[in-house]
């Protein structure tokens, strides 16, 4: 259980509340669909995975908005909700199946200003946006980053060497399958705005590239010269 924040209109346990119910609605949505949910035993369309990611876009994206001076209850709610419909809805409509999830929660289980709501389900269908992160409000920008630096790093790496054994790869693919990390978590560095998203983008690329580093050192037959990104 989080934290309750100082003039929140969320208390710790109805932002508990709200993050057990988008479990639920993740594990609702795997079982109703036909055979039993979608490539239910690929990591990243299990339920399981879907939520523990966006607890992990929680942590991160109110770790930034608290540095930028973002409104953190709206962030917050925004990232618990932002991923909410994505094991029922196609993905280039989720975010918006999203909004209208939370906005449902919102208004039904709760007596939040309109306010409040208005913006958490607007930075919710926003969260998709591929353009510049200069384009969007600092709360979505907060919950942009959260969510694809959530991709780089230590979790991204296990979550491709995972898929490594769903396509029958063997451990000599392993290099290859980190440098898939490597580029595009260099592509989420080179977009994220604020200082606090790039510091931690740096981290994480720098412990990817210390497994990259480990493989080339133990693994015969892993080339230090075919690494496709550079430091």
């Amino acid at each position: 259980m989080g934290v309750e924040i100082r003039g929140s209109p969320v208390t710790a346990e109805e932002f508990a509340d709200m993050e057990e119910f988008v479990h639920d609605y993740l594990a609702a949505s795997v079982e109703a669909e036909e055979d039993g949910g979608r490539m239910r035993w690929y990591p990243w369309h299990s339920a399981d995975y879907r939520f523990n990611h966006i607890r992990n876009v929680v942590k991160i994206a109110e770790r930034i908005a608290q540095e930028v001076g973002a409104n953190v209850p709206v962030v917050r709610v925004a990232a618990a909700f932002h991923d909410v419909s994505k094991l029922e809805a196609e993905q280039d409509v989720h975010a918006e199946a999203g909004a209208h999830v939370a906005r449902e929660y919102l208004t039904t289980r709760g007596d939040y200003p309109d306010s409040f709501v208005e913006e958490v389900c607007s930075v919710v269908e926003a969260h998709s946006y591929q353009g510049p992160l200069s384009d969007v409000s600092l709360e979505t920008q907060c919950l942009i980053e959260g969510d694809v630096l959530d991709k780089v790093g230590a979790n991204g790496t296990v979550l491709m060497l995972l898929r490594m054994g769903y396509e029958a790869r063997s451990h000599m693919d392993a290099a290859e399958m980190v440098d898939r990390v490597l580029e595009r978590g260099q592509e989420h560095a080179d977009r994220v705005e604020s200082d606090v998203a790039e510091s931690i983008a740096h981290q994480r690329l720098k412990r990817v590239k210390w497994i990259r580093e480990w493989l080339e050192s133990e693994v015969a037959g892993v080339d230090p010269d075919e690494r496709t990104v550079e430091f």
